[in-house]
């Protein structure tokens, strides 16, 4: 692809993925603040300080910090996913843009949010050890990080193995590599149980499903989006310009 492909893609998939932020902070309102401000409760009922002053409003984080946050973490995901496609369409199998769009969506959702929620879960407020925050962010971006690339392994690996096993079975085995990987990440890694005595498990579940429909609305909205952008562009750079008859 030329550059002034890559520049057009990467200009559509950061509005794709403002587009799926803004339905993600839709989710995220509606579904995610519920179980937050029943952890701020219980976080403020069981805290010994008193007295102290927010420096921004409960009411400006659940609306304007909550739309900028998920709005501009939109458009960064759109930005790096649409280079990412660029890099796999035509060379992850015979898929148009559009189902390269879906795919690359799929595997970002996989290998970004996926994989890690399962070993490291997102937690509400009040729950966690501050002494160790640092730590779990450290071990929750490796997790990210050794997702990516193992995911982009196994894709080099299916290529790899097509020829000789073909399409099928070089998937079923380049899968099942990432999973034993992955199995092997989850084993060595250590884990954390901060969720202080009392704190309702209905809370904790109820937010760790606000945050997976959040990522799943966003990867999701986006892929669509981003496939009928990608779909159209193409379509419009292969079709034969027409020229103009002598005279």
């Amino acid at each position: 692809m030329n550059s002034i492909s890559v520049r057009a893609l990467l200009v559509r998939g950061m509005l794709a993925g403002l587009i799926a932020g803004a339905a993600a902070f839709l989710v995220a309102y509606f579904i995610g603040e519920g179980p937050v401000d029943a952890a701020i409760a219980f976080e403020e009922s069981h805290s010994h300080e008193h007295g102290g002053e927010e420096l921004v409003s409960r009411a400006v984080q659940s609306t304007a910090g909550l739309a900028t946050g998920v709005l501009l973490f939109g458009v960064a995901v759109g930005g790096l996913t649409a280079l990412a496609h660029c890099v796999a369409l035509g060379r992850v199998g015979r898929f148009g843009p559009r189902a390269t769009a879906a795919l690359v969506s799929f595997g970002g959702l996989l290998t970004v949010y996926v994989v890690p929620f399962l070993k490291y879960p997102p937690n509400p407020p009040a729950v966690g050890d501050p002494d160790t925050i640092g730590q779990r962010t450290a071990l929750y971006f490796l997790m990210v990080a050794l997702s990516v690339l193992l995911g982009v392994a196994a894709v080099i690996l299916g290529k790899r193995l097509a020829p000789r096993l073909g399409d099928w079975n070089a998937t079923v085995a380049a899968s099942a590599a990432f999973v034993l990987a992955v199995g092997l990440a989850f084993a060595f890694l250590p884990s954390f149980d901060e969720v202080p005595k009392g704190f309702p498990a209905a809370v904790v579940w109820e937010f760790r499903l606000a945050t997976l429909a959040l990522q799943t609305t966003l990867w999701t909205v986006f892929g669509l989006v981003f496939g009928h952008l990608a779909e159209r562009l193409h379509t419009a750079g292969s079709s034969p310009r027409r020229v103009p008859a002598a005279v």
